[in-house]
């Protein structure tokens, strides 16, 4: 099967199957995709698959809280995208700076993040809209679409405290 960045087609219908799965997993109302967020995950380089495509929807799931689909959030950029020009890759440009990513409609070298700092970003926003929860449905982990231990094995490789998300009130 060609990998997801050559069928950008079927991003649309399954954007909503992992929509409406989120849903049900985490407790929260179906909220579809809208066409600005299709155009947002078409936009992207998908360098992974399905699987990924998953974890994203997840992610913009927990961060819209249930009222909306952070597409942009979960993808790692604080700006939308101009929709005007369709043609613009969300994998150019990217910024990251005191964990938090910015888009830039050039590139240059010094500016794109080295693959631990972006991989560290990445943790570090799960850990934090998962209130430093690891492990279960509702973890970091399951967010990443990885196993616990493997999660718990690059944070300590990337020097990620998971106490300083955890909120007062978060069961351990």
């Amino acid at each position: 099967m060609p990998p997801l960045r050559e069928r950008l087609g079927d991003i649309s219908a399954l954007a909503e199957h992992f929509a409406s799965r989120a849903s049900l997993r985490f407790g929260l109302s179906l909220v579809k995709p809208t066409e600005e967020d299709v155009l947002q995950l078409q936009n992207y380089s998908w360098p992974g698959n399905i699987r990924e495509l998953g974890a994203v929807i997840d992610r913009a799931a927990i961060l819209g809280e249930g009222r909306s689909l952070e597409i942009g959030k979960s993808l790692g950029v604080n700006q939308p995208i101009n929709l005007k020009n369709q043609n613009w890759n969300l994998s150019r440009g990217v910024h990251v700076q005191q964990h938090e990513i910015k888009m830039s409609p050039s590139t240059s070298p010094n500016m794109i993040a080295t693959l631990d700092e972006a991989m560290k970003t990445h943790i570090e926003l799960a850990l934090k809209a998962t209130g430093g929860r690891i492990e279960g449905h509702k973890g970091a982990a399951a967010i990443l679409g990885i196993n616990p231990h493997t999660l718990r094995a690059r944070m300590r490789k990337l020097g990620i405290n998971w106490g300083s998300f955890r909120d007062a009130d978060t069961p351990l």
